[in-house]
């Protein structure tokens, strides 16, 4: 063996924090980039010209061109994104009660079916006239 090795114990504790902590910096600032990245094509505001250019500032200088972003359009990141959120919970409120409303109005016609079936089976109603409501129920 002519090389030297490093073992772990030869590694400092607070040199294991610096790269923890650099580590975690650029997690933190591809998460930021992709996020800045997602606002500029989900923004309507914008036209094609001004998202190119946005997205070439950022690509080009990453760091000057995301924190100018932050810092112009962060005001606007925030509301659009409340805005997808509320969009998504009442896409999602509007499922519940399309999906609710439809097992209501199963349960209402099979109500509706029974009680019609007991007013034939008393001889309150003829056989066409069950028809007849029992087509207008279920149509």
């Amino acid at each position: 063996m002519s090389g030297s090795v490093t073992l772990a114990y030869d590694y400092p504790l607070l040199g294991v924090f610096w790269t923890t902590f650099w580590l975690f910096m650029w997690m933190l600032w591809f998460f930021l980039l992709f996020r800045v990245i997602g606002d500029v094509f989900r923004d309507d505001g914008l036209n094609g010209w001004a998202k190119a250019g946005w997205i070439i500032f950022v690509l080009v200088l990453p760091l000057i061109g995301v924190l100018i972003y932050v810092l112009v359009r962060g005001r606007g990141m925030g509301r659009r994104e409340v805005h997808k959120a509320q969009a998504q919970q009442e896409a999602f409120d509007d499922y519940v009660r399309r999906t609710a409303a439809t097992g209501t109005v199963r349960t209402s016609q099979a109500d509706e079916l029974a009680k019609l079936s007991r007013i034939k089976e008393r001889g309150d109603i003829s056989d066409d006239e069950f028809q007849r409501a029992k087509d207008k129920i279920l149509h």
